[in-house]
C-alpha cells in the first residue's frame, strides 16, 4: 500500500486520468474529489461491499434456482419415459 501525505488544494493523479484532490481536513474527515473517466466506476467502500455481497447472494439464488430446475426437468423427464412404457 502506498501512503501518501497531503494538504488542502494538492491533488494524486492515477494511471494519467485519474485525479485525487483533497479538498477540506477537518477533525477526523477528509473531503476529497474525485476525476475520473465515466467508463471508471467509483464506489465508497462500504457500498462496494454492499454491492458485492448482493451479487453473491443473487447468484448463489440463480444457480440454486438452475440446479431446481435441472432436477425438476430430469424428473419430468422420467416421468415421461415412464408414460411412453
Amino acid at each position: 500500500m502506498l501512503v501518501l501525505t497531503r494538504k488542502t488544494n494538492e491533488s494524486i493523479i492515477i494511471n494519467e486520468n485519474i485525479v485525487i484532490k483533497i479538498f477540506d481536513i477537518r477533525d477526523n474527515s477528509v473531503k476529497i474529489g474525485i476525476e475520473a473517466p465515466r467508463t471508471i466506476r467509483v464506489y465508497r467502500k462500504e457500498v462496494f461491499d454492499a454491492i458485492q455481497k448482493e451479487n453473491i447472494k443473487a447468484a448463489s439464488k440463480a444457480k440454486s434456482g438452475v440446479k431446481a430446475k435441472e432436477i425438476l426437468g430430469d424428473i419430468s423427464g422420467r416421468k415421461k419415459e415412464s408414460e411412453g412404457r
